[in-house]
């Protein structure tokens, strides 16, 4: 009779160690569709407001949510675990994929922060975990854990560094651009009162003195730059988001590729044999992925689009009186 958690002959019983995987798989999945739901409210939010720059209102940068994309991409982290049979293979690139959809999810919900030291902290977080990504890969690759789509690994770790680089740098815009707005809107509200005392003083009657405190309350209370002053609005007109929303669209490209090779093509690829540990669990973390993966392309490509194909049109000016009905036009 061997002692607990060892064999007869005292060595470790490793005979039950993979039985949890395939529950891990689905806890995989369901963290991957939790993403996938948290981008797709974002994008009708967007859709349903008009606002086709896709604002991050409730998948955005914070400590949850990279726990939550941490678990959905395990897979990819995943350094000894045998995957041999090509829908084995395609979830562990459909993981890496699912980062770099992320981050090009993540890049308007910088502007969301208030606190400098909260977005550093949540910058440095995103930092630790793309690197980790990153490292991980490459040890699959030289381990073996990794054997096909070799390319396209190559493909998505380049584009998965350069839009941590375009992150870090589009943070870095943030403070400085939250000040400058800051100036400006206090220029804006102290020159609708100077302008409103001026009309005052020159007619003093009740019907005037109303208008003027309606406007005073409105500049007040929804912020005369409101619009272009909303710094995910600024980000995400950046340069940096556009090519974001490129990089996003060639990692999701480079999945749907390797995804038609697999399925279409498969005698271009030379599998082994076996099983994954994850057994039948494996299918419902692709399906969740790929919709994760559909859903956060969405808002990236979309910004990225509206960039190269943006015109400026010219609009009449407004009159005086039109930013008293501001709060008609403006939605939170």
């Amino acid at each position: 009779m061997g002692k607990s958690g060892c064999t007869s002959d005292g060595s470790v019983d490793v005979s039950k160690f993979n039985e949890p995987m395939p529950r891990v798989g689905l806890y995989i999945a369901g963290a991957s569709a939790a993403c996938a739901i948290g981008m797709a409210v974002d994008a009708i939010h967007g859709i349903r407001y008009r606002k086709f720059w896709f604002p991050s209102k409730f998948f955005t940068l914070n400590a949850t949510t990279l726990t939550l994309v941490a678990v959905a991409t395990k897979l990819s982290v995943d350094l000894n675990t045998s995957m041999p049979r090509p829908q084995d293979q395609l979830p562990k690139l459909s993981s890496t994929v699912l980062v770099c959809t992320m981050m090009a999810s993540f890049k308007s919900s910088l502007g969301t922060t208030t606190d400098n030291n909260e977005l550093l902290a949540n910058l440095v977080a995103l930092g630790i975990f793309v690197v980790t990504v990153m490292v991980n890969i490459c040890i699959e690759l030289g381990t073996g854990v990794i054997y096909i789509f070799c390319r396209e690994y190559a493909v998505i770790l380049v584009v998965m560094f350069t839009m941590l680089a375009l992150k870090i740098s589009s943070a870095l815009t943030i403070p400085p651009t939250k000040k400058f707005f800051e100036i400006k809107s206090k220029e804006k509200l102290q020159l609708a009162k100077n302008e409103c005392n001026d009309e005052m003083n020159q007619n003093s009657n009740n019907a005037s003195r109303e208008v003027c405190d309606k406007l005073k309350k409105d500049l007040t209370k929804y912020w005369m730059m409101a619009h272009t002053c909303d710094t995910q609005f600024v980000l995400a007109r950046l340069t940096t988001c556009s090519a974001s929303g490129a990089f996003c669209l060639i990692s999701t490209s480079t999945l749907t590729e390797a995804a038609i090779r697999c399925y279409f093509f498969p005698r271009q690829f030379k599998f082994c044999g076996g099983e994954s540990y994850y057994n039948w669990s494996i299918m419902p973390i692709l399906i969740t992925q790929s919709m994760a993966i559909g859903m956060g392309t969405l808002a990236p490509a979309s910004r990225y689009f509206a960039t190269i194909n943006f015109v400026d049109d010219q609009r009449p000016v407004r009159t005086r009186r039109e930013p008293a009905k501001l709060k008609d036009a403006i939605r939170y």
